[in-house]
């Protein structure tokens, strides 16, 4: 049994694994390989004799313990305990990695706000359910809007005089972090819907760089050097560039989506989002562009030429085929807008 794991920013740690037949599987024998710097290299040796003869059902939390006891007092250069620990779930199938799936890949025909919200729920829960394949979906956005955490205050975040001034929509959606300023044509917006197996034994923090990392490849296509900053920036050396968020449900899937800023309109953003002015007034500036730095002003590349490179960057990495969501998506999406997410009690859930 074969599994693999690239190291978000390190190295590619390999785990060739055998076990028992039986009711109880034990390792019998485990092979961990891959292109890490380690000293001294016999380490690698106890790493394998540490792993034979534990459960195959153990756990990446104790999988891990293992493996750091094996290589207390060595140096691990590129990978980590844990990451030997993921290979090994994903060799026994408990893990999956992005190459065990094809994804659907969707550029989305322009939508409203609280629908945007309504879907990236439901599109999640038929991955759960396997009536949908893992899914990247390219939204576009029909109006103006904000997007809070769903965890944020409404009067905190919002000036509602300003959102009235710029005609903006204010939504909730189901993941935390920070509010997002939207103009269509401004941002690129896009939602991951994966099975829970593709982030099997990360923390939140390292599932973010995980279901990030093709994104910075993909921005280094055009020309912008960018870099995952914990727990939810994507920014590179001239300022932030998008904003992540991620929701996991239980019933076996991830949502995780960002958006990012193309060509942000600062002035409107400043008058819209009190938070916007809080975080800009410790830095000693007035302007928002010091803080936000768009991607057009990086690439100078439209924002239909930069999404078609970054579907193709994905399309390069990984199984792809065309998607769509489904009319029956649709449906189910408008009417969790009515029961849910255009309703007081959800965009007022934390005043």
């Amino acid at each position: 049994m074969h599994g693999e794991y690239k190291v978000p920013g390190g190295k590619l740690v390999v785990a060739d694994v055998d076990i028992t037949d039986g009711a109880d599987p034990t390792l019998s024998r485990v092979v961990i390989s891959g292109d890490f710097f380690m000293e001294p290299a016999e380490t690698i040796l106890e790493i394998n004799a540490a792993l034979a003869g534990l459960p195959a059902g153990t756990s990446v939390a104790a999988l891990t313990g293992v493996v750091a006891r094996a290589t207390e007092g060595a140096t691990m250069i590129g990978f980590t305990p844990e990451s030997v620990a993921i290979a090994v779930r994903r060799a026994l199938g408990h893990a999956t990695g992005w190459h065990d799936h094809v994804f659907d890949v969707i550029h989305d025909e322009p939508r409203e706000p609280h629908l945007q919200m309504a879907l990236d729920e439901v599109l999640t829960q038929e991955v759960a359910a396997g009536r949908r394949a893992p899914t990247l979906r390219v939204w576009e956005w029909e109006r103006n809007a904000v997007v809070i955490g769903s965890f944020q205050s409404l009067r905190n975040e919002i000036d509602m005089e300003g959102a009235a001034k710029h005609d903006v929509t204010v939504t909730r959606r189901v993941s935390g972090g920070g509010a997002m300023f939207i103009q269509p044509g401004n941002t690129i917006t896009y939602s991951l819907s994966v099975p829970s197996s593709l982030v099997e034994g990360l923390s939140f923090e390292q599932s973010y760089a995980f279901l990030d990392d093709w994104v910075l490849g993909a921005l280094r296509d055009v020309g912008v050097e960018a870099t995952y900053v914990p727990l939810n920036d994507i920014a590179s050396p001239a300022g932030k560039i998008a904003g992540a968020a991620q929701k996991r449900y239980s019933a076996g899937a991830v949502l995780h989506h960002v958006t990012m800023a193309y060509n942000i309109d600062a002035d409107a953003m400043l008058e819209v989002l009190r938070i916007g002015r809080e975080k800009l007034s410790d830095k000693g500036t007035k302007s928002a562009n010091k803080r936000v730095d768009p991607v057009r002003s990086q690439t100078g590349m439209s924002r239909e030429d930069v999404i078609a490179a970054f579907l193709a960057h994905f399309a390069g990495r990984y199984a792809t085929q065309a998607g769509e969501v489904t009319p029956d998506e649709v449906v189910a999406a408008r009417t969790l807008v009515e029961e849910k997410f255009a309703t007081d009690a959800w965009i007022g859930l934390v005043p």
